[in-house]
């Protein structure tokens, strides 16, 4: 196993050079508020924005540095989520009205967030370059084919196919197949953008709590308790915003969020001839294998990140656990080997039982929470959504507000089995 491409390599993500993650330690913890989020994730701040614009006093409590989690670990690509399942799948499953609904709520997410990164004037390099989708096998080109068919049919989703004699135009790669391309999806430097909400949220008057990590939430009648590392909080309404990162803390969320890491690595700096014909359009790629990898070149243009899953627990500081994202990015770009490795970092992100978010309300304890690797959006438009149903206002219905919010069986062995299945869906993929 050769690390060398690893000896200089800093185990914290690239994108905090650029925005370094913040403590909010110095104000005592209130006795109470009208509101109290448990997160300072994008659904969290962007929950805690819209809450107090309304004239609500908010509390958002974080566990450690604010924006510590995948918020500020993610990939930086920007869609609407619908990649997880094909459109005739989640027809299958759901019935096409329920599966349209799903579809549409995807869609408006990545409107949504696009949308409110220009209002807010938010400087986080957000740019609709679009989505190449690389067909891993022969036949995957035709499956992609009948679900992008199939996306504009039933969601209205614009997208065209690349035959892989003129694959050259999107990715310097002979490795696909042909592939997919998506223009309504974008990317962005995922710390920026959280930094940008913090900065919006406080400036409305948000007061954000750092290492408070939340031990316990009680109804007590007229009061909702918090106890915090930090103290004793009693809100109105809390809403749980930690995806990935709940804990057993709050054990209804525990049950029905399962972990799962994943980890990118960055290049050092390449010349800007190569990284043009490299991605000569700049996009958001990934494939279709089972074992999903994504990757781009960086905002600035001069790195390849790439990603994909992590076996074992995230925030590790071993190379060899990062060795698979180095080989897979030589087999897509052959010219980058002996390439250093100027960073890699791993985070969670929050699966579900369904592969589907969902928003819920258990008496005046909302959650908005399982963006199964596709929250940079998704997790955007759930914090409005739970905020305007938080505000009781018309319309904040959501698709996601009626999924069955199903527990995972054998909780406590979940991260021993979704090593084993990511591993067999591994063996598959190289047969």
């Amino acid at each position: 196993m050769n690390l060398d491409p690893f000896r200089d390599a800093r185990f914290t993500p690239w994108w905090w050079e650029w925005a370094p993650r913040e403590t909010r330690t110095k104000e005592n913890l209130p006795k109470r508020a009208e509101i109290a989020i448990v997160g300072s994730g994008f659904t969290g701040l962007v929950a805690a924005l819209q809450l107090a614009r309304a004239g609500r006093d908010v509390v958002v409590l974080e566990a450690d540095t604010v924006g510590y989690g995948a918020s500020s670990r993610n990939g930086g690509q920007v869609g609407s989520g619908n990649q997880r399942f094909t459109v005739a799948k989640l027809i299958e499953l759901y019935g096409k009205d329920q599966a349209q609904a799903l579809l549409q709520e995807g869609i408006s997410a990545l409107s949504y967030i696009k949308a409110m990164i220009g209002a807010e004037d938010i400087q986080c390099h957000y740019r609709e370059a679009g989505r190449f989708r690389g067909a891993s096998r022969p036949k995957h080109y035709d499956n992609l084919a009948r679900d992008m068919d199939d996306l504009h049919t039933f969601a209205g989703v614009e997208s065209y196919m690349v035959p892989q004699a003129e694959l050259g135009s999107e990715i310097g790669s002979s490795l696909y197949y042909g592939g997919a391309v998506l223009p309504g999806d974008a990317s962005l430097h995922p710390a920026l953008y959280h930094s940008g909400l913090l900065d919006r949220a406080e400036s409305a008057g948000v007061r954000v709590f750092s290492h408070a990590r939340v031990e316990d939430v009680q109804d007590r009648g007229q009061k909702l308790q918090i106890t915090s590392a930090r103290g004793v909080l009693s809100a109105d309404k809390v809403l749980i915003a930690t995806n990935g990162y709940s804990d057993r803390s709050i054990p209804y969320f525990y049950r029905r969020v399962v972990p799962v890491a994943s980890a990118i690595i960055a290049t050092t700096e390449l010349s800007p001839d190569l990284m043009t014909r490299l991605m000569p359009k700049k996009r958001v790629c990934g494939d279709t294998r089972r074992v999903h990898h994504y990757y781009q070149s960086s905002p600035d243009g001069l790195r390849v990140l790439m990603g994909g899953r992590l076996a074992g627990r995230a925030d590790t500081t071993r190379p060899q656990k990062f060795v698979h994202l180095y080989r897979h990015m030589l087999e897509i770009f052959p010219e980058l080997a002996g390439v250093g490795i100027s960073h890699a970092w791993s985070g969670y992100v929050g699966y579900t039982r369904d592969a589907l978010p969902h928003i819920n309300k258990q008496g005046r304890i909302y959650s908005a929470i399982g963006y199964c690797g596709s929250g940079v959006a998704r997790a955007s438009y759930a914090g409005y959504k739970v905020a305007q149903q938080m505000l009781e206002s018309p319309g904040s219905e959501t698709a996601w507000d009626k999924l069955v919010f199903k527990t995972m069986p054998f909780r406590s062995f979940a991260r021993t089995g979704v090593r084993i299945v990511t591993q067999w869906k591994r063996a598959r993929d190289l047969l």
